[in-house]
């Protein structure tokens, strides 16, 4: 496995810098996912393609009978993050372009290149079992998954296993926040904003009260709960006509599915509030929404092993020169942030060196961000883990993980992700016992609480329109 994934790793280097100058949006994602369907048809993958009525979602798999290995995939980029790769200064590659500020170009070639290691590994061994691999859209604002879940694209599979980049290597969070993407459009009357103001109605008022409002609101929701909004439509740039159209985009985040509901029911009467002092007309389209991640712990705790057992990247002294530059540029606290989660002495001053073991604590601690895995994680037992790509301190969706992307330290970080990938499905396929416990374990829980999908029955992905708001 090891041997073949070092041998490999030159065509999946190329695999994800292809992706990355790609970068392409949510549900655009059209160059980056027919990159990746090049490599596994190639590979004798059969590929479904359009899935959930997705243009650039699919799935590729081998293997005829057995339990289902489920290994997801993301390409999706960041608006407003293009940035020169190697440089320590903010240059964009193509000033207002995108770029992958999340490293989902090493995220969706590592688990593409776990499945052709156990493709080997089920030709080589008679080893019974089906490998998926699924191309997943837009998880950036777009939550792909969680409309996928809901079309039972994921409904056999016996496990599921994916990874992000990252600073540090360790289990992902047990929990992440689930949350709401809502668009609020105000509709008003257009007038002379000096001659008959009176006659008009501004629908830019609205939006300005309901951001008010909504700013007045966060003092008094849970501590958990998260509000962020961007206005979307300004109505026009002439400062003498009252504003017709306005519109607002809000994502509301809260430690579970009935929290976030609650959340949203509070900001919709704040925009209520905003329509009605304003003589306004209110329209909401409900754009997308992921579930709280649920790691499954049995399955969670093989991760953790091979985790340890294939162990951080190995960074040399070229690796911790660029990366030091781009630390000159960071925050102190955020470096001395991830210093604070190392649990050993090994790391150096700009790279996390060693693995930090999983624990109770681990299972239970709260992502601040969201995820559509978390949908997936709700139907298939799921568990996913990060590896060091980056300098400690790097933030996700910025311009300085955009420009660390095609640094050798990001591919050595993505090589042991597909070790890690791929040596936790053998482990679980050659062990009917430990696979019973996890899914038994995934059984209990989903028994106790039954899924019910976020998104509304009506509600369809947005494969004709992008829209701003990020994981």
């Amino acid at each position: 496995m090891n041997t073949w994934a070092e041998h490999h790793l030159p065509e999946l280097t190329k695999l994800a810098t292809e992706i990355w100058h790609h970068a392409e949006l949510r549900y655009e994602e059209m160059q980056s996912m027919q990159a990746q369907q090049r490599v596994l048809r190639d590979a004798g993958f059969e590929l479904t393609t359009g899935v959930a009525g997705i243009p650039t979602a699919f799935s590729a798999q081998v293997g005829s009978h057995g339990p289902v290995v489920a290994l997801l995939g993301e390409y999706d980029a960041l608006s407003g993050l293009s940035q020169r790769a190697g440089v320590a200064v903010p240059d964009p590659l193509h000033p207002g372009g995108n770029g992958h500020g999340c490293g989902h170009h090493l995220l969706g070639t590592a688990a593409l290149g776990a499945v052709l290691v156990l493709r080997d590994y089920l030709q080589a061994s008679g080893q019974p079992g089906i490998v998926r691999y699924y191309g997943c859209p837009a998880e950036e604002g777009g939550s792909g998954k969680t409309f996928m879940v809901r079309e039972g694209v994921f409904d056999d599979v016996s496990f599921a296993l994916t990874w992000h980049p990252a600073t540090t290597n360790t289990l992902f969070p047990g929990r992440s926040l689930a949350n709401i993407q809502c668009a609020f459009h105000f509709s008003g009357i257009a007038a002379h904003a000096s001659a008959a103001p009176h006659l008009g109605r501004s629908a830019l008022d609205a939006v300005e009260l309901m951001n008010i409002g909504a700013n007045y609101l966060r003092e008094h929701l849970p501590p958990a709960a998260k509000l962020h909004y961007a206005v979307t439509n300004t109505g026009g740039t002439s400062p003498n006509v009252v504003q017709a159209e306005a519109e607002v985009l809000y994502l509301m985040r809260a430690v579970d599915d009935q929290a976030t509901r609650a959340v949203f029911d509070r900001v919709q009467d704040v925009a209520r509030g905003a329509a009605l002092m304003t003589g306004t007309r209110l329209t909401l389209k409900f754009e997308k929404a992921c579930s709280s991640f649920q790691a499954n712990q049995a399955l969670s705790e093989v991760v953790s092993r091979i985790l340890g057992q294939v162990g951080a990247p190995t960074f040399d002294d070229a690796d911790e020169v660029f990366a030091a530059q781009i630390q000159a540029t960071l925050p102190p606290e955020a470096i001395q942030g991830d210093r604070q989660v190392l649990r050993s002495g090994k790391s150096s001053a700009v790279f996390a060196r060693d693995v930090i073991p999983y624990s109770a604590e681990k299972a239970q601690e709260l992502l601040p961000g969201s995820t559509d895995v978390a949908d997936v994680s709700w139907v298939a037992p799921t568990a996913q883990f990060m590896a060091a790509c980056y300098a400690l301190g790097t933030q996700a969706h910025s311009w300085q993980q955009v420009a660390q992307g095609l640094e050798p330290a990001a591919f050595k970080g993505m090589l042991q992700a597909v070790k890690v990938l791929a040596g936790t499905a053998i482990t679980v396929l050659e062990d009917p016992e430990l696979l019973a416990q996890i899914r038994e374990e995934h059984a209990t829980r989903r028994a106790e609480v039954p899924y019910v999908s976020p998104i509304p029955a009506d509600v369809l992905p947005p494969v004709n329109r992008t829209f701003e708001g990020q994981g």
